[in-house]
């Protein structure tokens, strides 16, 4: 609907409700309702679901049209990543917001910090995503009062052109609004309480939930160490969980990723039920590591299992938990994400020790054998060191050429010596292009930054300190902070307006005419940025 249609059937609606609603302008009212477009974050979960499967079909249709996000832990965050995502490229398209639950433990948890061990109160997840959608939607309220303000000025001015180019502008209008990939972690507890804690996540605005492959009260982060995964059928009651909670809330577009640990997990905590050879319960089994035993030799407490007709102990730790075989972790990841992607996942995740192109394709190539069009979320991690990596793998391709590298020493590459080196630009190359070159030939449509505003944020606020309390002073905060939000033309500058001050003048004006006590008046100092 336009935005003189709109004020046409508000105006409708304001004269049948006679000299009561006199006061009431329907094109103000109009302004409010486009300036909160999405009633419930149930409306913005079925809006946002339908963009990423759009988005899954493009990439299907054409590799390089891959998505992106970065990590938010704010709403402000977020809200900043999508203005300056418009205001540098003009659209948002193929650009989202990631929620990462080791952000929500370090940096939400009423506990204080916390490592990434679902330690944290579940529902700060949803939490975070209503209060980021809350931040994107005020995005909206301001660029579209802005939009208002000019549209008025134009009438005011004569100017007819101007005045229906705004117009346009109004009702081809982008909102911030973009889909969330939100971290469930391991479900926070049994299929129950995954289902209950999905439900508050899509009722908040996610219209995606990734959940992963480890027992929900050993979970580590991906990139720790003891992590402990669940026997297949554990983890897809979870996933059957999810895909209720998104049909019984009528999101029928709602995305599930489903992420493996198993490449760095060597531990399980449960032996798979099987009924029958070759089931999935044996399969998981099959990666135990067991020792054949003599049945006249069983020990005390000792749990046994068959293999081809073979008794065997598993290897039992003193955690109680079970150990795998050692180097079965990339077979045991291809089963987990066949295994998903066949019983109602949509996406896959495969947590890996370290950014390479062609370890990932490789157990991708193993899985489109299967189904043909598996596609995978990417954890681009702040946890790699990424320019020792590829530095490395640069010198590792070097020297299966033949090539000279007596300059180099590989232990040391990290070392601010070689940065003007032909293999450190070489690196930064590959870095520069990791995305989409896995994109190409490691099916990955989405790459994002789990942790990369945490990162930022510490890196800024410790340069500010330095020069502010050191010999800079104020000129510190005013030569590195403020003079370039208004040389870069960074909206926050005007912090009172980016704080909702102007958009409440408006409703100021409306609801009280000539009475209103407006802020933006001549003595507010944010008009010191008008230039």
């Amino acid at each position: 609907m336009t935005y003189a249609n709109e004020t046409q059937n508000l105006s409708k609606t304001i004269e049948q409700n006679g000299p009561a609603w006199a006061a009431i302008d329907a094109e103000s009212a109009a302004r409010m309702r486009l300036q909160n477009r999405f009633r419930t974050g149930l409306d913005i979960a079925n809006y946002t679901a339908k963009i990423m499967r759009d988005d899954m079909a493009a990439y299907d249709a054409d590799p390089a049209a891959y998505t992106q996000s970065l990590g938010a832990w704010h709403g402000f965050i977020g809200q900043q990543q999508m203005i300056a995502i418009k205001k540098h490229f003009g659209s948002t398209k193929r650009r989202y917001l990631y929620l990462s639950g080791w952000m929500v433990a370090a940096l939400r948890s009423e506990f204080g910090p916390l490592p990434d061990q679902s330690m944290h109160e579940k529902t700060s997840v949803p939490a975070l995503i209503e209060e980021i959608y809350t931040f994107l939607k005020q995005a909206d309220a301001r660029e579209l009062g802005g939009l208002f303000r000019d549209l008025d000025a134009a009438r005011e001015a004569g100017n007819e052109t101007e005045a229906k180019r705004l117009e346009h502008a109004i009702d081809n209008y982008e909102t911030h609004v973009v889909p969330i990939i939100a971290d469930i972690d391991a479900g926070f507890g049994n299929a129950e309480a995954t289902y209950l804690l999905a439900k508050q996540m899509i009722e908040a605005g996610a219209c995606a939930l990734q959940i992963e492959n480890q027992v929900s009260d050993e979970k580590q982060c991906g990139h720790q160490d003891g992590k402990v995964t669940v026997p297949h059928e554990d983890f897809l009651q979870k996933i059957r969980a999810i895909r209720y909670a998104f049909l019984e809330l009528g999101v029928e577009d709602g995305i599930i990723v489903a992420r493996t640990d198993s490449l760095g997990a060597g531990l399980t905590k449960q032996i798979a039920y099987s009924t029958e050879p070759g089931d999935l319960g044996d399969q998981y089994n099959s990666f135990l590591d067991a020792e054949p035993v003599d049945p006249a030799n069983i020990g005390n407490g000792q749990v046994l299992i068959t293999r081809d007709g073979k008794l065997m102990a598993p290897k039992r730790l003193p955690s109680n938990l079970y150990q795998f075989r050692p180097g079965t972790g990339v077979d045991r990841v291809v089963l987990d994400c066949i295994t998903s992607l066949q019983n109602g996942a949509d996406l896959l995740w495969i947590e890996t020790e370290k950014p390479h192109v062609e370890q990932i394709a490789s157990m991708v190539d193993k899985i489109r054998e299967t189904v043909p069009d598996a596609k995978l979320v990417y954890n681009n991690s702040p946890s790699f060191n990424w320019t020792l990596n590829f530095r490395q793998q640069v010198y590792d391709t070097w020297e299966n050429e033949g090539r000279d590298l007596s300059q180099y020493d590989r232990a040391k590459l990290m070392s601010v010596d070689y940065d003007g080196t032909e293999l450190a630009q070489e690196a930064d190359a590959k870095i520069q292009s990791f995305q989409a070159d896995a994109a190409k030939h490691a099916g990955i449509f989405h790459h994002l930054i789990t942790l990369p505003t945490y990162h930022t944020a510490a890196l800024s606020t410790d340069n500010l300190a330095k020069r502010y309390f050191g010999e800079e002073a104020m000129l510190g905060y005013v030569k590195n902070v403020q003079r370039e939000e208004i040389r870069q033309q960074i909206a926050c500058v005007k912090h009172q307006n980016m704080a909702g001050s102007d958009i409440g003048d408006d409703h100021k004006e409306y609801f009280a005419g000539e009475a209103a006590l407006k802020a933006g008046g001549k003595d507010n100092t944010m008009n010191q940025f008008a230039a």
